[in-house]
């Protein structure tokens, strides 16, 4: 039997526990605020462009907003994950939460298609930067032993945020501006956030050190050693985001269809929980997995074998329920699916902080994780919008699938930090 002393968590302070809380709140929120829209775009896109439900408009400017807040969270991102090396993580954590709360609150009093894409933008600036701080955050103030199993559980609890935003869906049914308003609910975690979290030691002796280094792009990528990190992390970061935008989201679109070819009536409510609860679920069991799994085997090989599980997976969620016309197989399949497509997610926040020194640490990580945005923007915007525009769903998410064999190539080009300590 193990002994409490040998248990990962036996060297976890109270104040460290404390910054995992804190942070996670902050991500849940994230999380809240990003799928909020997922689930009110069917009834918000075809209110504010004045067309009908099945318009093809509705699925295009699905889309593109999706793209409009890769864009909007990269930008916040970079800029964020910097200000939070030269500024530190308290004040940046408090500023991010407030972009991300205020704008959404803002898009219920939307009444033109082109303030939604604005304040998308916005909301996603936020979203993107509190993730960078928060990863950078929780990497920094616990112990070795303890990181990667902190860093994934950190990321998981974006799950919890899923799970808000898919009962808010369904508690306001089609009155979507009542379900933006309760996006400003998080602005109350800003006081919590100042009153209770220090800034780490090893970010006041970097900026005694390094002052005029603090969150510097052109060290970042001018260093050759740094430059490959953030270059071969974003192209990772590309492929997870392109694939949950392009392919997770759209369990709920491969529920909503085989509902409604089987003339369910309830296809709406039905297709929401079977992707808000039961695929994400599955998902959450997937981020909770990648820390103890990363800590045993490393991130890079814990990252190869579920991008292959990914890979396989997406055609067998896609075509093998409605091959069978089994809805109760759906079920069965979606949280597996969440399991492996978006449990890689967690990965990002145990991996990208340990490939940096603490002078760039945020500033790495957001680098790696909004870049990743950006570069996974021209795959909704253009090839995603396309795709399902011209083909059926699961002819489309197939084809997309295909983007987890490529983060094989750039996870071989990436070096493994399992056992390190953190780069000073």
């Amino acid at each position: 039997m193990t002994s409490t002393s040998n248990k990962w968590y036996s060297s976890v302070t109270r104040y460290q526990w404390l910054v995992l809380v804190v942070a996670s709140l902050g991500w849940i929120f994230d999380a809240f605020e990003g799928q909020i829209y997922n689930l009110t775009r069917a009834d918000m896109l075809p209110d504010l462009l004045h067309v009908k439900a099945d318009d093809p408009l509705v699925k295009l400017w699905g889309e593109r907003f999706l793209g409009i807040f890769l864009i909007g969270g990269t930008f916040g991102g970079l800029l964020f994950s910097s200000l939070a090396d030269k500024w530190g993580r308290n004040p940046v954590m408090a500023l991010t939460i407030l972009f991300y709360s205020v704008f959404s609150g803002i898009t219920a009093f939307a009444d033109q298609i082109w303030q939604v894409g604005a304040l998308r933008f916005l909301v996603a600036m936020g979203v993107g930067g509190e993730w960078a701080v928060g990863a950078a955050l929780v990497a920094e103030v616990f112990p070795k032993e303890a990181r990667e199993r902190a860093g994934g559980i950190f990321h998981a609890t974006s799950v919890a945020g899923l799970w808000l935003a898919a009962a808010a869906g369904l508690w306001v049914g089609t009155e979507w501006r009542t379900a933006y308003l309760l996006g400003v609910a998080p602005a109350l975690l800003v006081l919590w956030v100042r009153m209770s979290i220090k800034e780490p030691e090893s970010w006041k002796a970097a900026r005694e050190s390094k002052k005029e280094r603090m969150g510097s792009f052109s060290e970042l990528l001018g260093d050759p050693r740094w430059r490959a990190r953030a270059i071969f992390g974003a192209m990772l970061a590309m492929v997870g985001l392109a694939t949950f935008w392009g392919v997770v989201i759209a369990g709920q679109d491969i529920a909503a269809e085989y509902l409604k070819s089987v003339k369910d009536p309830d296809w709406a409510s039905k297709s929401k929980i079977a992707f808000g609860f039961i695929q994400t679920a599955g998902a959450g069991a997937g981020m909770l997995a990648f820390g103890p799994l990363s800590a045993r085997w490393g991130c890079k090989k814990t990252f190869v074998i579920m991008h292959i599980a990914a890979l396989i997976m997406t055609p067998i969620v896609c075509w093998v329920p409605a091959y069978f016309g089994s809805y109760t197989l759906l079920l069965v399949l979606l949280p597996l699916f969440g399991f492996f497509a978006q449990g890689i997610h967690a990965g990002y926040a145990a991996y990208f902080p340990a490939l940096f020194p603490t002078h760039l640490r945020a500033t790495g990580s957001g680098f790696c994780f909004n870049t990743g945005r950006i570069l996974a923007a021209p795959v909704l915007i253009w090839l995603s919008a396309w795709l399902k525009s011209e083909y059926d769903t699961p002819t489309a998410v197939t084809c997309l699938g295909g983007f987890f064999l490529l983060g094989l190539v750039f996870l071989a080009l990436l070096p493994e930090t399992h056992g390190e300590e953190l780069p000073e």
